[in-house]
């Protein structure tokens, strides 16, 4: 892909990224036990071996989150991992900056300290997406970003539309296309091109395949998740509009 960069910048805005991770610990002496040795645990916080804090919580368990993280797997989980989910006594509430790769990453390794300590996986509010532990400990130690894009963005397509979810964990603004456009033009493309990308993509630029079809990107607000809500966008999002349409309409 052949973007023609511009010098526009996203506006400056705070995301919080939020972590549910169901585990078997029967008492926080336990859970306490069993975190890696560089973390430390208190009561409100994770506190991170560069000193970072990470929000903590915890709540009993109930009869709807282990079908939740069943059916939100991007893989499929381990047998073991679904054990634990599926026994599940105590859901691990963790929540931190984000808006940033590296905002991101740092909040994958804090994920990775408590399914270390036992816990199954990892459920991601901001885009619905779940991991079972052992793929969210091997995306974690890649930490690059296709690893990171593959773990905290969904795709959902209608009959109409394809986009994404979860871009704003990584900084960026989702991207929505026409699904007869996507047939012809892999969005997951699209999604690791941004995420690779070292210069923002905004309005106006011209997304292109060497050997295939070209798209310019509009900029719109995000219109279906309201403020507040883990999975609204404020950067917005990127309409991906074939330049084929363009023409036609001109």
């Amino acid at each position: 892909m052949m973007p023609v960069p511009k010098p526009d910048a996203l506006p400056v805005t705070s995301v919080e990224i939020a972590f549910r991770i169901p585990g078997t610990w029967s008492h926080p002496g336990e859970l306490l036990d069993s975190i890696p040795a560089d973390f430390r645990l208190s009561p409100e916080a994770l506190i991170m071996p560069d000193g970072t804090q990470v929000d903590f919580g915890a709540a009993k368990a109930d009869d709807q989150f282990a079908e939740i993280f069943r059916s939100s797997c991007r893989r499929p989980a381990t047998k073991d991992e679904l054990a634990t989910v599926n026994g599940y006594k105590v859901n691990v509430f963790l929540s931190g900056p984000g808006g940033s790769m590296q905002a991101a990453h740092r909040m994958m390794q804090a994920g990775a300290a408590f399914v270390r300590a036992g816990g199954g996986g990892v459920f991601i509010d901001n885009s619905g997406l779940a991991h079972g532990g052992k793929n969210w400990l091997e995306m974690t130690d890649d930490g690059g970003p296709d690893a990171l894009s593959f773990a905290f963005v969904s795709i959902i397509k209608s009959r109409t539309e394809v986009w994404t979810m979860g871009m704003h964990v990584l900084g960026l603004r989702e991207v929505v296309m026409k699904r007869s456009d996507a047939d012809d033009f892999d969005i997951i493309d699209v999604i690791r091109y941004l995420a690779s990308s070292d210069k923002p993509v905004d309005d106006g630029h011209i997304i292109a395949d060497l050997d295939g079809p070209r798209f310019r990107t509009d900029a719109e607000e995000t219109k279906d998740m309201p403020p507040g809500s883990p999975m609204h966008n404020p950067f917005g999002r990127l309409r991906l509009v074939s330049m084929r349409d363009v023409a036609e309409t001109n």
